[in-house]
């Protein structure tokens, strides 16, 4: 027997299958309604590199490669040439101001000061001859004033006694003339005589001046020579390390030419190379640092060198405190070298997103979900560890900063 379905019973169960098709199918079409125009890229997490922003101190610097020289350097050159005939050290060695270093040997100056010693003593000789000359014939001329008033002084005498004697009548008139013009004769050879000593006196000052100022000019000329002769004997000009002796016995050395030099390893200056991009940003008493043995230490730049080679320049830097006890000349340092002072900004680590984006843009990842949506972004000024973040972005953000050369320009990455 039949029995008679009832239809109302399904009712629902249809209302319930068409509503669930309807909702589906809302969600399918609103995702596609949300999705339209956007292009998205499924990327594996493991290969990405995230970074969270964070509000911390900047500070724009660049590291530069530097080199440990002395801060001293003096270079040893060869006063004089000549045959290496002694070493008195070797390479490397620890000098005292005024050690010897090498002995040479130069005939023709050996010789040439021996002649200029021959010839200076024949001239002091001579000198002194002349001046014994002039001393006696002073002499002479003081004898002869001497004879003359011993002269004048008796014609004197006697010619008061003829006068007596001519007005007595004793005497004829001729002899009491005779007497009394050699009396005459006498003060007029006293007066000549006075005046030869003046002048023999003024000469004699003037030639001692002359002798002397020639005798002390071929003194100094003889120890010019005789410093020749000392300066074949090389000696270091003040205390350090000797370096860059490689002169054997035997060897020639021209007048000039370097023989080695003295290192002052009391103190120390780092010479750093630095790209000639920051040229225009280096100055004098710049400050930069290093670490060296757990330690921080602090330098600043004392003397900067325009020339341009290779595309860099070179800088000198001396410690503004305490010297690395240990640090060795020739080391290479890692220098922190400050463009800027510290200043509060908004940091993000640097990555190889930058090559892609040139800093315009960025993928930021939604909180609590696995999508990471692109951003305009403005970064500053940078640093070998952040750039300086100036909009687009604010604290606690995650960012990717690895490479984005596979994603070419998808506005989304869905993290797997």
């Amino acid at each position: 027997m039949d029995k008679k379905i009832d239809k109302k019973s399904r009712t629902w169960q249809k209302a319930a299958l068409y509503g669930g098709v309807a909702i589906l199918a809302g969600i399918i079409i609103s995702a596609i309604w949300k999705d339209s125009g956007t292009s998205k890229l499924n990327v594996e997490t493991e290969r990405l590199l995230l970074d969270t922003v964070r509000q911390g101190v900047f500070q724009e610097f660049i590291p530069v490669t530097g080199i440990v020289q002395p801060i001293k350097t003096v270079f040893i050159d060869a006063v004089e040439g000549g045959r290496v005939e002694e070493k008195f050290v070797e390479d490397g060695a620890m000098m005292k101001q005024g050690q010897p270093i090498l002995r040479l040997s130069n005939p023709d100056l050996q010789l040439n000061y021996l002649n200029q010693e021959a010839n200076t003593v024949a001239q002091i000789n001579q000198i002194r001859n002349t001046s014994l000359l002039m001393e006696q014939q002073s002499l002479s001329l003081r004898e002869q004033a001497l004879d003359v008033e011993y002269q004048l002084d008796l014609f004197e005498k006697r010619t008061n006694r003829n006068a007596e004697l001519y007005e007595g009548k004793i005497i004829a008139k001729v002899d009491y003339e005779e007497t009394q013009d050699q009396y005459e004769h006498l003060l007029r050879r006293k007066k000549m005589l006075g005046r030869t000593i003046e002048k023999d006196s003024l000469f004699h000052v003037l030639q001692q001046q002359q002798m002397n100022t020639s005798l002390d000019l071929m003194e100094r000329n003889l120890a010019i020579a005789r410093q020749s002769l000392d300066n074949l004997v090389v000696r270091a000009p003040f205390e350090g390390q000797l370096s860059g002796l490689t002169t054997e016995l035997g060897e020639l050395i021209t007048k000039g030419e370097n023989i080695a030099q003295i290192d002052d390893l009391r103190n120390f200056k780092i010479r750093a190379r630095i790209d000639e991009f920051y040229i225009s940003r280096i100055f004098i008493d710049q400050e930069g640092s290093f670490q060296f043995a757990g330690q921080t230490f602090n330098l600043r730049i004392v003397k900067i060198y325009p020339q341009v080679t290779n595309g860099a320049f070179e800088a000198d830097l001396v410690f503004t405190g305490e010297t690395p006890a240990a640090i060795k000349k020739g080391q290479t340092v890692s220098i922190k070298l400050e463009l800027s002072a510290e200043e509060e900004g908004l940091l993000l680590s640097r990555g190889s997103f930058y090559q892609k984006t040139g800093g315009n843009w960025i993928y930021v990842v939604n909180p609590g979900s696995n999508v990471a949506h692109k951003r305009s972004i403005r970064v500053g000024r940078q640093n070998p560890n952040f750039y300086e973040v100036l909009e687009g972005l604010k604290p606690g953000d995650v960012v990717v900063v690895s490479s984005y050369d596979n994603y070419g320009d998808k506005d989304e990455l869905i993290l797997k």
